[in-house]
């Protein structure tokens, strides 16, 4: 199995608010199993991470079927965001 680097790392947010950097589409796979849940989207990273390892499809393609996945679960960290659960003590403003 070979570890097939994403062009830029997912950064993810674990545990009480801790970042975590995934630069392969090994890490990201090794992620998606060990979420506790059963959603269609974590469905949908695991089997794209699966399809390029196998070489069906390309790195970037399992990337991004896995930022759809963490942007749904709120652990994507994405410019200037905060951990989930720091953000849900602050209203957003509309």
């Amino acid at each position: 199995m070979f570890a097939k680097p994403f062009e830029k790392p997912i950064r993810v947010w674990v545990g009480l608010g801790f970042p975590r950097q995934l630069n392969t589409v090994v890490d990201a796979y090794q992620f998606a199993i060990d979420w506790c849940g059963n959603s269609p989207e974590q469905k949908a990273a695991i089997r794209a991470c699966r399809a390029a390892l196998a070489g069906d499809v390309d790195a970037e393609t399992a990337r991004g079927v896995f930022v759809a996945f963490a942007r749904k679960k709120d652990i994507l960290i994405e410019d200037g965001s905060i951990p989930p659960m720091l953000g849900s003590a602050h209203p957003k403003h509309a």
